[in-house]
């Protein structure tokens, strides 16, 4: 069973918010902050798949979740959930965000809908080939054998002082 929906932005503003269990609105709140602050912390490459917060149901429940851009979009689930399942619905929901934004309906052609979930897919990529570009770097300036390559640097042959004309 889905407890609750939540999608929130880079900085834990919450975008939408739907609860399927009966919550005070300070519990909400304070549900919401704690989930952005358990999806937040977690690097891009590891799994989509937490226990859930000890406000939401402890290890009962999990929380599936996908960060897109400059959102998060995270489902909290009880174990009869699939999370593969979840994920799938997440990207529905992905879509639905390029459909209408704002109450106002932004794109109806679907080849354009799918060229643009394509180039965020690509662009996704990309962004995780970088993330490893720090580390890259990092080893190979390791590798580097400094003092041999300034021994290796080939200057040009100067002229003597002596054999300038003025």
């Amino acid at each position: 069973m889905i407890k609750a929906i939540l999608v929130f932005n880079n900085h834990g503003k919450p975008r939408l918010t739907k609860f399927y269990y009966h919550y005070p609105e300070d519990m909400q709140q304070q549900i919401i902050r704690e989930t952005f602050q358990l999806v937040s912390k977690r690097d891009d490459n590891v799994c989509n798949f937490l226990e859930g917060g000890s406000l939401i149901g402890g290890s009962d429940y999990k929380l599936i979740y996908r960060h897109y851009a400059t959102l998060y979009f995270v489902f909290c689930v009880d174990s009869s959930e699939s999370e593969l399942g979840i994920l799938d619905l997440i990207q529905v929901h992905y879509i639905l965000n390029e459909l209408v934004m704002g109450g106002m309906v932004l794109e109806t052609n679907m080849t354009e809908i799918i060229s643009r979930i394509e180039d965020q897919n690509k662009l996704e990529k990309q962004e995780a080939g970088l993330s490893a570009a720090p580390a890259r770097a990092v080893s190979a300036v390791k590798n580097i054998n400094i003092p041999q390559q300034i021994k290796d640097i080939k200057l040009p042959d100067l002229p003597h002082i002596g054999s300038f004309k003025f």
